[in-house]
């Protein structure tokens, strides 16, 4: 059984330090999922990823790594605080509410307000979207190249990672987005890009 406390160090000591001044990393037991994490609030710049260590433990090393650094990925790439269209109105959306309740505007207040929600569901949607999930595995195993492993090392681990978290959280049947995920990373191997099945093995 992996110790908690030392796994969480190893792994934080694995993200690139652009990632990791703010990333957490916590245990949950609860959770079902073996990997999750949410998107910081405006007003936070830190992202919380959260372990399932009963299920977390039974993956390799190497797979491990991988989850790891695609799940960072993935919300590095939809942060408030990265440089886009939707998070800047977001941000000068909220701002603008604060000034006109100050200024006792509520209609300019109510605008900015909706401006901002709107804005704020894009970031969500883009979040979620398949382009989003799919550069997160590149840029993953990118990081993972810089820590030492080959590309197609790399590759393999998400790869078997995908099918392993699924038969982990008692899933039988892949997601749109994880055959989307499988066949790119069946491309990068040079593999047929086609799954054979349409379950998990």
């Amino acid at each position: 059984m992996l110790d908690p406390s030392a796994e969480i160090n190893r792994l934080k000591d694995l993200l690139p330090a652009s990632w990791r001044m703010h990333t957490t990393i916590k245990s949950s037991l609860e959770q079902g999922q073996v990997i999750s994490s949410t998107i910081p609030q405006p007003w936070q710049k830190t992202i919380k990823v959260l372990l399932n260590f009963a299920l977390w433990d039974k993956l390799s090393r190497v797979e491990r790594d991988l989850l790891l650094l695609r799940e960072v990925s993935l919300r590095q790439q939809t942060s408030w605080f990265q440089v886009g269209l939707y998070q800047a109105i977001t941000v000068l959306a909220g701002v603008g509410a604060v000034v006109q309740l100050n200024q006792t505007d509520f209609s300019g207040a109510a605008i900015a307000l909706m401006l901002g929600l709107v804005s704020g569901w894009q970031v969500w949607r883009k979040s979620q979207s398949e382009q989003a999930q799919l550069q997160a595995d590149l840029e993953a195993i990118k990081a993972a190249e810089r820590r030492g492993y080959t590309e197609i090392t790399a590759t393999q681990a998400l790869l078997e990672a995908i099918a392993h978290c699924a038969q982990l959280e008692g899933r039988r049947t892949p997601t749109f987005t994880e055959l989307l995920r499988t066949q790119q990373l069946r491309a990068i191997l040079g593999e047929s890009a086609i799954p054979s099945s349409t379950t998990w093995e």
